[in-house]
């Protein structure tokens, strides 16, 4: 048994966050002694490193936030297996998220190079939305905000082309690393204008200086996606384990 500045301790938390995970109900109800003090187990123990390994996470992004707090609600409920699951969901999450910044990375440089695509295929919005999984509105909000320009068929219905949708990929990855849209345009206009001399795209996601003007952006997005996905295959580790010794 622990009381809670022991098991705080242990964990490498503040005594206080120990007692609102209990409130949150991240760990398990935890039982007085007599004179009042909580005394908490090693389940309380497994919960809490559940829950820091979870929140090591320095991205805040909805889904991912969201995915990493489904784990350790799970894990207060002493629901294990389900918290696999989820970690398990999550880790894909993340890596899906990490192609999709490399994959942006590598379409930045094509860009800048004016590599542009030779296909002749053309997209509607609807089409478009569906394939980088984004709803049709937040496309057309880009577009109203200046990010992108659509050329316009003679009767006026916009069509889109593969090179659209590569800009739309590198926004879509700008905007989940949390430039704001004024930013993004402010950095599509200095590539523009650069001709892509001199401009290292990942050196930028990784590492927005402030002569870029950006706001609302993760620090270092590839780095932080990296240490997720490791923190992911730990809670999946933890998990796993905690379960073996339950057979």
């Amino acid at each position: 048994m622990y009381k809670t500045k022991e098991i705080a301790a242990i964990v490498g938390v503040h005594p206080n966050t120990v007692r609102i995970y209990e409130e949150w109900r991240y760990i398990s109800s935890v039982p007085r002694s007599e004179n009042g003090y909580r005394m908490y187990s090693d389940m309380h123990l497994f919960q809490l490193k559940i829950a820091r390994v979870a929140f090591r996470c320095e991205i805040v992004q909805g889904l991912i936030r969201a995915k990493a707090r489904a784990i350790v609600e799970a894990s207060g409920k002493e629901h294990f297996t389900q918290a696999l699951e989820y970690a398990q969901s999550y880790l894909s999450h993340l890596q899906q998220e990490y192609n999709r910044a490399l994959e942006a990375i590598e379409l930045s440089e094509q860009w800048m190079s004016g590599i542009k695509s030779t296909s002749t295929g053309t997209y509607t919005r609807k089409e478009v939305a569906q394939i980088l999984d984004l709803s049709p509105e937040v496309v057309r909000n880009w577009e109203r905000n200046g990010l992108i320009t659509v050329p316009k068929l003679s009767n006026g219905s916009r069509t889109y082309t593969e090179n659209e949708i590569k800009r739309l990929k590198i926004i879509r990855t700008l905007r989940a690393a949390h430039y704001s849209m004024s930013a993004i345009l402010r950095l599509m206009n200095q590539t523009e204008n650069m001709g892509g001399t001199d401009l290292n795209i990942k050196q930028v996601l990784d590492t927005p200086e402030d002569h870029e003007d950006i706001i609302s952006v993760t620090d270092r997005l590839i780095y932080s996606l990296e240490q997720a996905i490791e923190s992911a295959k730990e809670l999946i580790l933890l998990l796993r384990e905690k379960l073996q010794l339950e057979k």
